[in-house]
């Protein structure tokens, strides 16, 4: 296999793209490359930090379209050999009883929260180079003004089929993007009040949790949530394959990244809803975007990674990554099969992109 070199982008934004060391000219397979996943190399955005953004929490907790799920003991983590190497070993944990949001928070959900606090999000908001020199290495040169300007990551469809290891092909980052553009100056939201809100990074959904009197859920009430009652099966609809019988999810049809054929009838993000729930009432928890959860990422106890490099953040910044779990509608067995219960993802907190979102929980 050919080897890639991890090089910073530095301008608008500090991404990992890897890089070929000779042209590769051949569309390689899955097979062919066991590492590629969306669940490493992620593209992040460096901070853009801003003054504190103070607003009053809701004064009672509303749990309208949240379900209740009791607590219990679950295996967290893969029980087969379908996982990445962060998924293992797989353990017994126990949860208490929460409430969880039915579906992912949507556009009107989040335009409602912004209204009400006058809330910037982090891709709204430019670089400040300032806060950016104390998270790269010393001697980082520091980026035209012209490219420190508030933007966020856009999925691109590739012209031809790319090599599956170079993230840089599908994601760029545009000037402009944001949760009210997902896909830069000319996009908008109008008339997908129902989709879930996207191009929010980890820092803005704590903020609008905070809001709503409700938290972020653990990775591990995500994933016992996702189960719906299963304790081994790879999906929150049990061990049927993404594509077979009819549409479970939103994922990706057909050639990755270069054409969805939208078998699942959406090519993009689908409206919340627009599959059945698994058996807690619980929509999307496969697919459609990726969710933040409240963890730090780290490996499991025990993991093959605990100790090694791969389970340290994919830069030497200061500030940990966070846990995203689901997969999106970017999810393709051929590159990663995010939708499986225990996949994981993970970001740094000021990073946003087109197919993240989130929901909330509560205890209380």
């Amino acid at each position: 296999m050919q080897k890639y070199l991890i090089t910073l982008f530095i301008g608008m934004i500090f991404f990992y793209a890897c890089q070929q060391k000779k042209e590769d000219n051949a569309h390689e397979t899955a097979a062919a490359i066991p590492d590629a996943s969306c669940h490493g190399n992620i593209p992040t955005r460096p901070s853009g930090k801003g003054p504190a953004q103070r607003y009053a929490a809701a004064a009672d907790v509303s749990h309208k379209n949240m379900v209740w799920i009791e607590g219990g003991e679950f295996w967290m983590g893969a029980a087969d050999r379908e996982g990445r190497p962060d998924e293992y070993p797989q353990h017994q944990v126990k949860v208490n009883g929460f409430w969880m949001d039915a579906t992912e928070v949507t556009n009107a959900q989040f335009a409602a929260f912004v209204e009400a606090t006058g809330y910037v999000t982090t891709a709204e908001r430019a670089p400040d180079w300032e806060e950016l020199r104390k998270q790269v290495p010393p001697g980082t040169p520091k980026p035209h003004d012209s490219l420190l300007v508030a933007a966020s990551l856009v999925f691109v469809v590739p012209a031809q089929p790319v090599s599956l290891h170079n993230v840089s092909r599908w994601w760029s980052w545009r000037k402009g993007a944001n949760w009210r553009q997902p896909q830069g100056p000319g996009s908008s939201i109008a008339g997908k009040e129902n989709h879930p809100v996207v191009q929010v990074s980890w820092e803005d959904a704590a903020a609008y949790a905070r809001w709503a009197g409700k938290r972020l859920p653990t990775e591990a009430e995500w994933e016992y949530a996702a189960r719906g009652g299963q304790q081994r099966e790879p999906h929150p609809w049990g061990d049927e394959d993404v594509e077979q019988g009819k549409p479970k999810a939103n994922t990706w049809q057909g050639e990755f990244p270069v054409n969805d054929i939208g078998w699942d009838r959406y090519s993009g993000l689908a409206p919340v809803r627009s599959f059945a729930p698994n058996a807690f009432g619980l929509y999307d928890m496969a697919g459609n975007v990726w969710e933040w959860c409240a963890d730090r990422y780290g490996p499991y106890p025990q993991s093959p990674l605990a100790g090694s490099s791969q389970a340290q953040p994919s830069m030497q910044r200061q500030v940990e990554e966070r846990v995203l779990r689901g997969g999106s509608y970017l999810c393709h067995a051929s590159y990663c099969k995010g939708y499986r219960v225990t996949a994981r993802m993970h970001a740094f907190p000021d990073t946003s992109l087109e197919h993240t979102g989130f929901r909330c929980a509560t205890s209380e």
